[in-house]
């Protein structure tokens, strides 16, 4: 794995693994459930989308505007497989991007979403895979841009890939156990982007006591990050804690440990550490978890609150914690917007594979991303700490659909050691926050209104660091045939700041034929 995983590895070769990772895991599962009279559901779905755009900016300059006409043709594949031992989301495209005018030579980009969990050994041995390719910028206080096709030098290819095998058991009638493995790499086609190659493992005992409301915990773990712009950070921690049930919805936890890392130091330095939570679930349509922890960096903390209604979901997240990379949350799941609809659409049907297939029906047919965003993720070179809050929700009514995201970022960087170059060399913090609300409306059956208004604000220690980009996109989408559909959309994006302040207007029109 460490030759394959290596921090030098091409996007090209990254893109192979993971692809090879899902086909052959679907291969087994195939096989392992033929003559087996194992129920499995894989559903494949190729598809092809050609898409023209005609914008006023292609070069996002706020003097000597050029226009242009893009076309973008995107073959793609999306599989899913729901079987006895494997179950997983793969969705992959090409897109081969060309300028009519020439403003730019053609050039090919990748996009993939792919996540699973293979049981290699009945109950006993897993491996979960997870696997993204996105445009992304590379400096927070760069250009920003809407899409993918405008000729924009702070924008760049990231690919983040991780596999994790772990063993999970219980050791007689004492504890449960979980032994995990995890490697993950994140890297950039941009010779200015850091790679990112983790090591995590982590050993967990759990328990029950003699007190039947009262449990126990033990946790060992070791992580190495690996910046190749930057140096290696450590750190291993080891905690026991306790935890009681006050009653059957509210569940209460504490633990104490020892941490040793190198964050602000050459050599690891040991420090003790501590935490306190709880967990409260009134109903299967509320949820509440909250903890705070004293670690080496000072306090940290987590807050997470869900409630459902017939009719809407609501979430809200708040947490200040250590982050090796902005998005290494953010490659187990197809985006905030699904993760609500999802949730909604539980009641409705209990299969999660069946559901999914609902949540992405229902979101192609009222033209939603599942996938969109408010803060855009830059590349960094070193261990930063991040405090970040998230308020999204999503209401249902019969014809229309609105969702809104809210995000509010602030990092600094917490290895102080470190002399790699990204945001932090020139800005000590580094503030996001923004918003997008997406209205949908069912015009017919098969054809829908979309209205979706999104902004974004960046700033740092310096004037010429704050920046603000805000859009507007109108759309119109339905299908066209009974496996294609197509979408006509006009966009408005203006972006101010002293250092990237422009605007631009563009209209696209895509067909999506699916096989």
């Amino acid at each position: 794995m460490d030759m394959v995983m290596g921090t030098g590895m091409s996007s090209k070769n990254s893109l192979l693994f993971a692809m090879s990772v899902a086909v052959a895991a679907g291969a087994h599962a195939q096989e392992s459930g033929a003559g087996a009279g194992v129920k499995r559901t894989v559903t494949l779905v190729p598809r092809v989308s050609v898409s023209e755009t005609l914008t006023d900016n292609v070069r996002l300059s706020s003097t000597g505007k050029q226009s242009e006409q893009i076309t973008e043709i995107s073959p793609g594949i999306r599989l899913s497989i729901e079987s006895a031992r494997l179950k997983t989301f793969f969705d992959y495209s090409l897109s081969e991007v060309v300028y009519a005018q020439n403003s730019s030579p053609g050039r090919s980009q990748n996009a993939l979403n792919t996540f699973g969990t293979f049981e290699a050994v009945d109950n006993w041995a897993f491996l979960d895979f997870s696997g993204s390719i996105s445009q992304q910028a590379i400096s927070a206080f760069g250009t920003q841009s809407i899409g993918s096709t405008s000729i924009n030098s702070n924008k760049t290819e990231v690919s983040n890939y991780r596999l994790s095998p772990y063993l999970r058991g219980r050791v007689g009638s004492l504890a449960n156990y979980e032994a995990r493995l995890s490697r993950t790499l994140t890297q950039s086609d941009s010779a200015a982007g850091s790679g990112v190659a983790t090591t995590d493992g982590s050993v967990k005992f759990s328990g029950g006591s003699g007190f039947r409301s009262l449990g126990w915990s033990a946790d060992l773990s070791q992580q190495r990050v690996d910046y190749s712009a930057g140096r290696p950070t450590e750190v291993d921690q080891v905690n026991l804690g306790l935890s009681y049930a006050l009653t059957s919805q509210l569940n209460v936890f504490a633990s104490a440990g020892r941490e040793s890392n190198n964050y602000t130091s050459i050599d690891k330095k040991a420090y003790d550490t501590s935490s306190v939570g709880l967990t409260w679930t009134p109903s299967e349509m509320t949820k509440l978890s909250a903890s705070q922890s004293h670690r080496s960096f000072g306090d940290g903390f987590a807050l997470s609150l869900e409630h459902r209604t017939a009719r809407t979901v609501w979430r809200f997240s708040d947490s200040k914690d250590a982050s090796a990379t902005p998005s290494q949350a953010g490659i187990a799941s197809l985006g905030t917007v699904y993760d609500l609809l999802y949730s909604q659409f539980a009641s409705l049907q209990p299969n999660p594979v069946l559901r999914a297939q609902l949540v992405n029906t229902y979101l192609q047919a009222n033209n939603i991303s599942p996938t969109a965003t408010v803060v855009t993720s830059s590349l960094t070179s070193a261990v930063s700490l991040q405090r970040r809050q998230d308020l999204s929700f999503v209401l249902l009514g019969v014809r229309d659909t609105v969702t809104f995201i809210a995000t509010r970022n602030e990092s600094t960087r917490l290895d102080t050691v470190s002399v790699g170059i990204d945001d932090f060399s020139s800005s000590s913090v580094v503030r996001q926050n923004g918003f997008n609300v997406n209205y949908a409306h069912r015009l017919t059956p098969d054809y829908s209104l979309g209205v979706l208004l999104s902004r974004q604000n960046t700033s740092g220690v310096l004037s010429t660091q704050d920046s603000r980009l805000q859009s507007l996109n109108v759309s119109v989408s339905g299908k066209v045939g009974k496996q294609s559909s197509a979408t006509l959309s006009a966009r408005r994006v203006v972006s101010s700041g002293i250092t990237s302040s422009y605007g631009e207007t563009a209209v696209t029109g895509n067909l999506n034929v699916q096989f």
